[in-house]
């Protein structure tokens, strides 16, 4: 064998000497540092998340309020009748749901339209005339009152933490509506 090989098959032995006798794994030390990089991230990211998930609740609760009540406005103009989105507060839970006036005065809840409750963690107010939305089959608000157009869905829980936590979604004599983000006490 000439010198060459000698050398590189001697650097081969010592790679694998090497490598035979480190251990395989991670030492106590780096199990540790890993360990507490995770645990001030999880620290840092959790509220985030949990405050996203809050506003996600509050945003859906006040966009599906406004689908029934644009649900509500369609079928009244598409079927010619009258019909209202009716909000009720029993047993500690405020619902709404959809009905249309068969006859004058003889209201009766849609089929296909389920009663609707607000979760109880939000705080709502209806202020609406009578706690209900009336439209007409022309597809305008007729019980409409300027000081009384609106409901509002709050989160006690964003509120606590600063964070934009009221909802509020309004209707306009013209049966159009509107939707605000807000801060509490804006």
């Amino acid at each position: 064998m000439n010198g060459r090989s000698m050398i590189s098959l001697s650097k081969e032995k010592i790679r694998r000497a090497r490598s035979a006798s480190r251990p395989e794994g991670f030492t106590l030390m780096e199990l540790l540092v890993v360990v507490a990089i995770i645990g001030m991230l999880s620290f840092v990211l959790i509220p985030n998340i949990m405050n996203s998930l809050e506003t996600r609740s509050l945003e859906g609760a006040a966009r599906k309020m406004m689908g029934t009540m644009q649900r509500a406005k369609f079928q009244a103009v598409k079927t010619r009748i009258n019909h209202r989105i009716r909000f009720e507060y029993r047993d500690d839970l405020w619902f709404y749901y959809v009905e249309r006036e068969d006859n004058p005065g003889d209201w009766v809840s849609m089929p296909g339209f389920n009663y609707n409750i607000i979760s109880p963690k939000f705080t709502v107010t209806v202020n609406f005339p009578g706690q209900m939305v009336q439209f007409s089959p022309l597809g305008f608000v007729s019980n409409y009152d300027s000081s009384q157009n609106s409901v509002t869905i709050q989160s006690p829980k964003l509120d606590d933490q600063n964070q934009p936590d009221e909802r509020i979604v309004s209707v306009y004599i013209g049966g159009s509506f509107k939707y605000d983000k807000t801060t509490g006490g804006e």
